[in-house]
């Protein structure tokens, strides 16, 4: 990858966002991070990047931020599906009206790649699996209404503007880094310091539900090709390892990595929450010639070194 380019990370002091500033930062990029700190942390952030910190609801902030750059990873967003619920406006507004910003702000400064981090969550609880593009959308949340929209809009500043543009779309991405310490925090996160506190783990559910547990070093790796990928068109991708886990799996191997038994509560199932989901990889191979490099089980022996520490 050339070096000296200059990118932008919004949400780059995230979970995912730091890692893959890391990354570029490692590749030789200059990398620049809008981020309100909501949710992100400057200790995430690594010390050689460019912080402009403020909301992506902020139009100047975003035209600030995106003057001088080649290419913008909108990371950015309100992530929670159960937080959205409660908060529909606020999750709509940060990750639709925000991703308008960003996206104009990247057209305003002659940018002409942008990768947008969307979520598996615009499938909806579809019965047919695996989980493929060819599939309609079928939101069930308004955090995953908001990110169907965030991928309209890539999809329509690619053909109006002629943009290169792509959406991922995120199967339940973990690692180091994700807090545990949100009310709207992920599960793994929970499930690994409530099990190394031998605190009762919460499962919604018959904890049969599954999921594509994805590890992020394979999320930063999907967004690096995404860099020199050619005709992206708006095209909205699978990022995914393609399998299937149970929660009651999931925690089966956290108790084995971490040597440790969870005591386990069972809990109604959350509104908006999915029943099953695991992704069809095929598009990403084809298009981006993206494939996981490290499997769910060793993403969780990597996180486990995080959380023991």
């Amino acid at each position: 990858m050339p070096e000296g380019r200059r990118v932008l990370v919004t949400g780059g002091a995230g979970f995912i966002g730091s890692h893959l500033v890391d990354s570029l930062i490692e590749s030789g990029f200059v990398v620049r991070v809008l981020d309100d700190l909501s949710t992100g942390t400057e200790n995430n952030l690594n010390r050689d990047a460019e912080l402009v910190c403020g909301s992506i609801l902020d139009p100047g902030l975003c035209d600030k931020a995106c003057d001088g750059i080649e290419v913008v990873f909108h990371l950015a967003a309100s992530v929670s599906v159960p937080a959205s619920v409660n908060n529909p406006r606020e999750s709509l507004e940060t990750n639709a009206l925000g991703t308008i910003n960003v996206f104009e702000s990247a057209r305003g400064a002659g940018v002409r790649t942008v990768v947008y981090s969307s979520s598996s969550a615009v499938y909806g609880d579809s019965p047919d699996l695996p989980k493929s593009e060819q599939m309609a959308p079928s939101p069930v949340s308004p955090y995953a209404a908001g990110k169907l929209a965030g991928e309209h809009i890539a999809a329509a500043y690619a053909r109006s503007y002629g943009m290169e543009t792509v959406s991922l779309r995120y199967f339940n991405v973990f690692g180091p880094r994700q807090r545990p310490d949100s009310p709207y925090a992920a599960a793994i996160p929970i499930f690994f310091d409530r099990i190394l506190r031998g605190e009762e783990v919460i499962v919604y559910g018959d904890g049969e539900q599954t999921r594509d547990f994805t590890y992020v070093d394979n999320v930063v790796e999907a967004n690096l090709i995404c860099l020199e990928a050619k005709e992206l068109r708006g095209q909205a991708v699978n990022c995914a390892c393609g399998e299937q886990i149970s929660i009651n799996e999931l925690i089966a191997e956290i108790e084995t990595v971490t040597g440790r038994s969870a005591t386990i509560r069972n809990e109604p199932p959350r509104a908006g929450d999915v029943r099953f989901s695991v992704a069809d990889c095929k598009l990403a191979e084809a298009l981006l010639g993206f494939r996981p490099r490290i499997g769910w089980k060793n993403g969780l022996r990597l996180t486990s070194a995080y959380y023991s520490t």
